[in-house]
């Protein structure tokens, strides 16, 4: 299995691979909603608040996970929010999500030490993480009402 990060010049086959998952484990209403949503993200969130990690296998994508930027006005921490994630649903149970999410948070750790601490005390081997300040603001492509 081979990480990668980015998603220009994929976006058509991230979108395929989320509907995909979606339609398999909840339904085809899902499946149209969360592939609608990735669209969404990729084609509207700015570059400095998307990052998007795949995981290919023989050169097809098997998996992905996107990170989003999440503010808060009143904070001076950076925060990222896990939305959504997804695996082939004839790949799943092999560890592909879990090394989705490992290789991105230590991307994450490696970038900004002081979100690190905050990634690292998050964990479960780790204490409470400190309330973050103020109202919290996610990018536009989640601000919609049917996703939650």
């Amino acid at each position: 299995m081979k990480l990668t990060e980015g998603f220009k010049g994929r976006e058509p086959e991230i979108v395929a691979l989320f509907t995909a998952a979606f339609t398999a484990s909840e339904g085809p209403g899902a499946g149209r909603l969360i592939g609608g949503l990735v669209r969404d993200l990729l084609a509207r969130t700015p570059p400095e608040d998307i990052r998007v990690v795949g995981a290919e296998e023989d050169g097809a994508l098997v998996g992905a996970a996107i990170f989003t930027r999440l503010t808060y006005p009143e904070d001076d921490r950076a925060v990222v929010l896990l939305s959504p994630l997804a695996v082939a649903p004839d790949r799943q149970g092999h560890g592909i999500g879990q090394a989705l999410l490992a290789h991105a948070l230590d991307a994450l750790r490696a970038e900004a030490p002081e979100p690190a601490a905050g990634l690292a005390r998050a964990e479960p081997q780790g204490g409470p993480v400190p309330a973050l300040r103020g109202p919290s603001r996610c990018v536009p492509a989640l601000q919609r009402p049917e996703l939650w």
